[in-house]
Parts: C-alpha cells; structure tokens; sequence
C-alpha cells in the first residue's frame, strides 16, 4: 500500500480529495529540515510546497518514488538527482492564472493611483479641513495609454498582458537579457527597462535570472516607472531596490516575494517604510479558487503516476 505524506499542509487552503487507490494519507502541517527524512521514512509518494527535498535526504529515502510538489516552481527539490534516481517529480501548472495577474494589477492600481496615501489621508481626518471638495495632495495616473513591460512571457506573462490590453496599455514583451537579436514579438531587454512605464516580472528563478533586475537597470528605468514582482523574490536586487526608491530612479514598487520567506532574519524592502513600496506576503496565488485548482491538480498527478502514466513530470 502506498503511504502519501504532505509534509507542509498548512500552506493550502482547500480540499483534498482521496486519490482512488489503496493508499494512506498522513498531513503534517509544517516541516522543518531536521524532520523531513523521519517523516517520509516509509513514505512512496511525498507531497511538498516549500519544504525541501534534497540529494542528502533523498539517499535516506529508500521508498521514495515520487514527489508531487503542490506549486509550479520545484526550486525546493533536487530534480536532477531525483530523475538519477528514478524518483518522479510533478508539480501544478496553470492554477493561478487568474489570482496573480489579478494581484499584478491590485499592487499596478495601488501604486498608480495612490490609494495608500488616500486612505491614509481620510483616515488622518485632513479632507474635512480641505478647502475644495476634493484632495490633489497626491497626483494619480490612468492606465490608459502607458507601457507595460513584461519580463517573462508564460501562461503568467500572456494572463497579465491580457488585462494590460483591457486596460488600454501598450505591451513590451522582453526577450532575455543578454540576447542581442530578438525574437519576433519579442523587445530586447534594456529596450523594455528604458521604455516602459511599468515592468512585471514572472520569470522562475534560475543562475540566469538570479538578480535580474539591479542597480545597472533601475538606473536605466524611468523615473516615474514602477516595477512589479510576483514571480520570484530573487529575481530582483532587493537592496538596490530600495536604494532606487529613495533616490528618486523609479517612482515606486509592488512586491509579493521576497528572497526569502518568511523573512525571519528581516528585509530591506521591510524596513524601508516608503509609502510607494507595497509589499504582500507571498499572497498573489493563494486566492481559494486558485488554491482548490492547485490541490485538484495535486491528486490529479498523483493518480496519473500511479496509473503508470506520469504527467506534469518535470524530470
């Protein structure tokens, strides 16, 4: 009989249904590192979101023979090793194409048309000593009209530029940095930085896009740009981040991801306390339909790998 073991089952809000083979579930709501190989000890099939799996635990896990990872990014498991190994890694893919791009432009619209600093503003009580029935303390700006700059163009990317449209927005799509010819529909990518009055970012975090986005390109950046991440926190230079912020380079940033989370050591981007830094805790996917999509899918590849027909297999 096949033992399931979910070793961070906090981390999802929904319900999982009992995938339809002889099995045994068992849930831990978190994980630490120290716990991993005791838990999966007799574990055929391990269910993880963020808790690592790694070549020095797996070489303990002897039953292992498959590991579905309940997100897209399996930056948490050694893949290689696993595919040496015979071990299949899954993960979900898809599932929020709806919340994040929704959550883009929450922190785009927030930013843009200053409801922090508004809401602030009723909350301190100075309209009702305005002299004209409204504020101007804090100029706004339409959509409409300006440039997006998307920097990584997957189901996240297109979604995103889906709504930019709606929103009347002209669309960059940056080719990767570094690359000097272009493909077709394609920007190169300091083109994109220079020319867009705001850029997203959804790339997966590799050596390659490891601090894509640093001094070099907020320099670059207009000064009224804003730059938006609910891809990955270490896509982004998070000091240089701030530094750009305060010294006038951009005009503001939407972050939902951190380099690491929880930031249980702090965070520049924490510490800031600038009214045009917003930062949400890693919430851009986790709306509850997202997040039943995502738990489908889990027991969707689970039941695949036991039919002998792996999908989403990454490896």
């Amino acid at each position: 009989m096949d033992q399931i073991v979910f070793l961070d089952r906090k981390t999802v809000n929904a319900n999982f249904r009992a995938p339809n083979f002889l099995h045994k579930w068992i849930d831990f709501e978190i994980t630490q590192k120290s716990e991993v190989v005791e838990r999966l000890q007799n574990a055929t099939i391990a269910v993880t979101n963020k808790v690592q799996i790694r070549k020095e635990e797996i070489d303990q896990l002897p039953n292992l023979r498959m590991i579905a990872v309940a997100a897209t990014g399996t930056d948490c498991i050694d893949v290689q090793y696993c595919r040496e190994k015979g071990i299949v890694v899954s993960n979900v893919r898809n599932y929020a194409s709806f919340s994040v791009p929704e959550h883009v432009f929450s922190l785009i619209l927030a930013l843009r048309r200053k409801l922090i600093e508004y809401n602030n503003y009723t909350k301190s009580q100075k309209w009702q000593l305005s002299d004209i029935f409204c504020s101007l303390d804090f100029p706004i700006h339409n959509l409409h009209n300006s440039t997006l700059g998307i920097i990584g163009y997957g189901v996240l990317g297109k979604a995103v530029e889906k709504l930019a449209l709606a929103f009347g927005m002209k669309v960059l799509i940056a080719e990767h940095k570094g690359i000097t010819t272009a493909r077709e529909n394609r920007i190169a990518f300091e083109e994109v930085i220079q020319n867009s009055d705001i850029i997203s970012l959804h790339c997966p975090l590799t050596d390659e896009t490891r601090s894509l986005v640093g001094k070099p390109e907020f320099r670059q950046m207009k000064h009224n740009s804003l730059l938006i991440n609910c891809g990955r926190g270490g896509l982004v230079d998070e000091n240089a981040l701030v530094e750009a912020i305060k010294n006038g380079e951009i005009a503001g940033a939407g972050v939902d991801v951190l380099s690491n989370e929880p930031p249980i050591n702090g965070n520049p981007l924490l510490d800031a306390n600038l009214p045009n830094l917003i930062v949400t805790p890693h919430i851009a996917w986790a709306s509850l339909e997202a997040m039943q999509v995502l738990a489908d899918q889990v027991i969707d590849n689970i039941e695949a790998f036991i039919k002998g027909i792996p999908q989403n297999s990454v490896n």
